[in-house]
């Protein structure tokens, strides 16, 4: 049995108590409670993703099942199209900003859970979305999807910061990219069950060429095909519910060592025995509080402002390739050849398949790579590293867009997944690492938020942009000319990406640029606690 004094021993102030305690999480050894973190917060990324990105195949099958007559047939109109892809993202950007301030403001505890009830109820409300009087079915999707963004948006700051300040220093990449790389899981799931729902609808379909062909039944596919995004979201609901605050949060916002202490008990997979022999009231020095001048002032300085900028500018640039790839990669396929058949069964098919291919070979091993090397070779080179390499493939793509398909589909597909892989073995994983690491606990989430938020204004600006510029000159006619504008973007993203510092291997307090003392400490009374810390058998 070890006998540790972490709240007061007469002698030593709190702040270097502070210090200590957060040198324990920092140097902790990677235990169960942090696979447990990364799986309670990496469910909800894949619900994110899955929910964001199944859209792919829904504008599609809402062309099939209310715009028969259309023209072109088949196809949503292009405003419309739009407004469902974007809804969720202006939901999004709502989202981060709100939760990124209110998870500093009230803890991440108390907001940890509330996101992911918003997802689940908005969810639900998109599959079972129908015609009326007063809206449209295309009308109430929007609506659902916004609010569902706003749950999306949250999930953002809340699982980055509570990932990073629970992780210990030297895994703190990898723990928070493995977080992060649900994603890829999500949008893989996606892919598989639409190709799951279609197989077991494929008689009731029929096709054109048969005369049993019956849209009815494409209506079921695609409203299962959102409400079973809940899944997921309901099950992890619990545990994120009873997560505990970080201990960073209780030490420099809520000040309480002592509660902190014992949290980082149960962090470092612990047991302990407090006995109080005296207690007296704690006057404490007045640290740093959030609060807009504060705010001013910190960020105000060049080299604290310069990190928001390059986290929120790097963020910015890589979201307008990611989602404008990412939202139309149907339209890509069809474009192609690949997706593009008279037999809406076949279109459908082929577009769920082409998505897991393109998944399976470059989307998730792309956040796996990132995982892997993150904590070695340090987020700031393989950030420079994806733009680079993404420059030269979206450029290459573009100019020789044509040519390419002329000469091979199949040449087309590997380009084209290795923009997914190197976007993820990238900058997609790493602007999500960086801000929940390198603001004080005050701003973490809020900073996290800002950045996210610009994100998906990136992401927003592209979806309008794509789909305005791709039927230049005909539906689906000017897609490489999308394409090459993502290069120069890429090369942006670069150029911001210098204005951020690397963080590998650096505690949380030493990336704050500033200097922690004050934060908690005693003046005139004290609390006397005698503690006993052993392991668990």
């Amino acid at each position: 049995m070890a006998s540790h004094d972490l709240v007061d021993s007469g002698n030593e102030d709190l702040d270097t108590k502070r210090r200590n305690a957060l040198a324990e999480i920092d140097n902790a050894k990677f235990s169960w409670f942090h696979v447990r973190t990364i799986v309670v917060t990496g469910v909800g990324f894949f619900t994110d993703a899955y929910d964001l990105f199944a859209i792919n195949f829904v504008t599609t099958m809402l062309g099939f099942i209310y715009y028969q007559t259309a023209t072109p047939k088949d196809t949503l109109p292009t405003n419309l199209e739009l407004g469902i892809k974007i809804s969720a993202q202006c939901g999004t950007f709502i989202g981060q900003l709100l939760f990124g301030f209110l998870g500093d403001l009230w803890g991440r505890k108390r907001m940890y859970g509330i996101e992911l009830m918003i997802m689940i109820i908005a969810t639900l409300g998109s599959a079972l979305c129908a015609d009326s009087f007063a809206v449209s079915v295309t009308g109430s999707l929007i609506l659902w999807r916004v609010i569902l963004g706003i749950g999306i948006g949250g999930d953002y700051p809340m699982s980055a910061v509570i990932s990073s300040e629970f992780a210990n220093r030297k895994r703190r990449g990898a723990m928070v990219g493995s977080v992060f790389a649900m994603q890829g899981f999500g949008i893989l799931a996606a892919a598989i069950v639409q190709t799951i729902l279609l197989a077991v609808y494929k008689s009731n379909i029929g096709t054109k060429a048969n005369g049993d062909y019956n849209p009815g039944y494409i209506d079921y596919v695609w409203r299962l095909l959102i409400g079973l995004g809940a899944v997921p979201a309901v099950v992890a609901l619990y545990f994120r519910l009873t997560i505990p605050e970080t201990p960073r949060y209780t030490l420099d916002i809520e000040r309480n060592v002592n509660q902190a202490t014992s949290d980082i008990a149960v962090v470092l997979g612990k047991k302990e025995r407090m006995t109080i022999i005296e207690e007296e009231e704690i006057v404490r020095v007045e640290a740093p509080k959030q609060s807009w001048q504060d705010f001013k002032a910190y960020f105000g300085k060049w080299e604290n402002g310069k990190i928001l900028l390059g986290t929120s500018l790097s963020w910015f640039f890589l979201d307008i390739a990611f989602y404008g790839i990412g939202l139309n990669n149907s339209s890509i396929l069809k474009n192609i050849g690949y997706a593009k058949s008279s037999e809406p069964f076949t279109s459908l098919w082929n577009a769920a398949i082409g998505n897991i291919l393109i998944a399976v070979l470059g989307t998730v091993p792309g956040y796996w790579f990132t995982v892997a090397f993150v904590d070695t070779w340090g987020r700031k080179p393989i950030q420079l590293m994806g733009f680079a390499v993404l420059t030269v493939l979206f450029l290459v793509l573009g100019v020789a867009y044509n040519q390419i398909i002329k000469a091979s589909t199949a040449l087309f597909i590997v380009i084209f997944t290795l923009c997914q892989f190197f976007q993820n073995f990238g900058p997609n994983t790493t602007t999500f690492i960086v801000p929940g690491e390198v603001f004080p606990t005050r701003y973490r989430s809020t900073g996290h938020g800002i950045s996210a938020a610009s994100g998906k204004l990136g992401a927003i600006i592209s979806q309008v942009g794509f789909l305005r510029i791709k039927d230049i000159g005909g539906k689906d006619n000017s897609i490489d000319k999308v394409i090459i504008i993502f290069a120069p973007m890429m090369f942006l993203g670069l150029l911001s990406t210098l204005l951020i510092p690397e963080t590998k291997n650096r505690t949380l307090e030493e990336l704050s640029n500033e200097k922690q003392v004050g934060f908690v400490s005693g003046t005139t009374k004290k609390t006397v606690i005698s503690r006993e810390i052993e392991a668990k058998s």
